[in-house]
């Protein structure tokens, strides 16, 4: 985030923007760890110590320092202590990857509620706020940690394709209120792209990354380009661009 955005953020001033209306969007950190009724009640403030450790863990020092020992060390418990509401490793790594969830939840829930606000504002919306949170030193180190464990652990790849599955339930909300003559493949097919496209910005312009400070310029284009390519791609574009792999031919 560029100083003239960031001060706008902090003095609470709408940002200025092409498509949608003035929105404030808070800078992302380590989401909050909040519990549903009933969930590890007895010891919430010992599941809270360890679920805080672990995502720090992962985020600032990777999966391979996710250990049970080290996050014991780092709430200063017994390992026992760690076992006793997380059995194993990967029950833990739900159970962080959950508290992730809900983070993004949290920051797009009110989405579908913005009923009297144009579809093409809340996509927009929707696309500045994951675009702004790709900038979090947490979300550029957790997330391309996550994607290269997966392609080894099927348990990672589970738990980021569920959460990559509720990202997409907002998305196919706003897509069929732009373009309603999409079949749910293809509308599913569209936001599977608009997903990994923004997805695809941490690696260039995530925190600290090559182009880290031109974001404002790339969210700029993003949003153009992603909302006119909901808005006016149809089925019969679609399907005409359908063919054979060019590694397949011959």
């Amino acid at each position: 985030m560029s100083t003239s955005r960031r001060e706008a953020v902090d003095r609470g001033k709408p940002l200025n923007v092409a498509v949608s209306p003035a929105l404030v969007v808070p800078e992302k950190a380590v989401p909050t760890i909040q519990f549903r009724p009933g969930v590890y009640a007895p010891g919430r403030e010992a599941v809270t110590q360890i679920l805080e450790a672990a995502l720090d863990i992962l985020i600032n020092e990777g999966i391979r320092a996710l250990t049970l020992r080290r996050i014991a060390a780092a709430c200063q418990l017994r390992v026992g202590n760690v076992t006793y509401y997380f059995a194993t490793k990967d029950e833990l790594l739900r159970a962080v990857l959950d508290v992730v969830v809900d983070g993004y939840t949290e920051a797009v829930r009110d989405l579908r509620k913005r009923t009297d606000e144009p579809a093409e504002q809340r996509m927009a919306l929707l696309i500045r706020i994951l675009l702004e949170d790709i900038q979090s030193q947490a979300t550029t180190n957790l997330f391309p940690e996550l994607w290269a464990l997966a392609n080894r652990d099927r348990f990672v790849a589970d738990c980021l394709n569920d959460i990559y599955r509720r990202g997409r339930e907002v998305l196919l909300d706003l897509i069929a209120e732009l373009n309603p003559g999409l079949d749910d493949t293809e509308r599913e097919m569209v936001a599977v792209f608009v997903q990994a496209s923004i997805e695809g910005m941490t690696l260039f312009a995530g925190h600290d990354k090559l182009f880290a400070d031109r974001m404002p310029l790339l969210e700029s284009i993003s949003v153009k380009a992603l909302v006119d390519l909901v808005r006016t791609i149809d089925t019969k574009t679609i399907r005409a661009g359908v063919r054979q792999p060019l590694w397949r031919r011959g």
